[in-house]
């Protein structure tokens, strides 16, 4: 059963108005589309998919939006539109995620998180307007990436931001990852978990201990799967995908679900 929570708007005139948000249903049979989006197996009742597509009709729809790093066919956006957002080393160089080709984003200072936030809230609308119920925000981590520019203190303090406007918007929002967090992300508002490669890593319970059996996790191969669908499966949302997250005849597509 799918959990409903409300948030209180306060107004100057003393009353308040609430707006209600869903967290997915637990244990729910999930599908990870965040790479290409397709018609689900059957049975399915949660996907993930990108703030660019639509959601998927009759489903509980979670939006995926890049965050903290530039999606890599976006980065001529940033440049041209926030070129001061973009993280920079002491020489001046773009700070970058290697292993995806993405540009780290500065939310070093206030300013800038709030300049950030301002980009990100405005997907966050997009998302509600396309009626997703979800919001995953990626990459989270990336201050562990920034060659010490960036904090942890840093990140927290943007998820404050958009959580507010997810819940503002009616929409739940999901931390990424980065067990690193402990209780600091569902302090900063988020609801649930959305956890890549937690049974290959042995990280599941870390999520559990925080969201309870509000925990979504992929997996990539199918040794990890059967390790997290053994100690998880009865209670949580466990998936198989290929780390590129392909469409029914890509080649490498693969799925299951426990």
């Amino acid at each position: 059963m799918a959990a409903t929570a409300a948030v209180g708007l306060g107004f100057g005139s003393g009353t308040a108005d609430a707006a209600t948000y869903t967290l997915p249903p637990v244990n729910a049979k999930f599908d990870y589309q965040i790479g290409a989006p397709y018609t689900p197996p059957a049975g399915v009742q949660v996907v993930s998919r990108d703030r660019t597509v639509a959601p998927a009709a009759g489903l509980y729809n979670i939006c995926y939006v890049n965050v903290f790093q530039t999606q890599p066919d976006e980065i001529a956006w940033w440049q041209a539109n926030h070129d001061d957002l973009l993280l920079r080393d002491g020489d001046g160089e773009y700070v970058i995620d290697g292993d995806w080709g993405e540009n780290l984003i500065d939310v070093s200072t206030a300013a800038k998180r709030t300049a950030v936030a301002a980009i990100v809230n405005g997907w966050i609308d997009g998302c509600a307007t396309k009626g997703f119920k979800a919001v995953e925000p990626d990459n989270i981590d990336s201050y562990d990436r920034s060659d010490g520019l960036l904090t942890k203190a840093n990140a927290i303090a943007l998820l404050k931001l958009i959580a507010k406007h997810a819940h503002d918007k009616g929409l739940a929002i999901a931390q990424k990852n980065t067990t690193d967090l402990g209780t600091a992300g569902k302090a900063a508002g988020l609801d649930f978990a959305v956890a890549e490669e937690c049974g290959r890593y042995s990280e599941c319970g870390d999520y559990t201990a925080v969201y309870g059996n509000n925990v979504i996790a992929i997996e990539y191969t199918k040794s990890a799967f059967t390790k997290a669908c053994r100690s998880h499966g009865s209670a949580l949302s466990i998936v198989l995908r290929d780390v590129n997250v392909t469409a029914p005849g890509s080649g490498t597509y693969k799925y299951d679900a426990c």
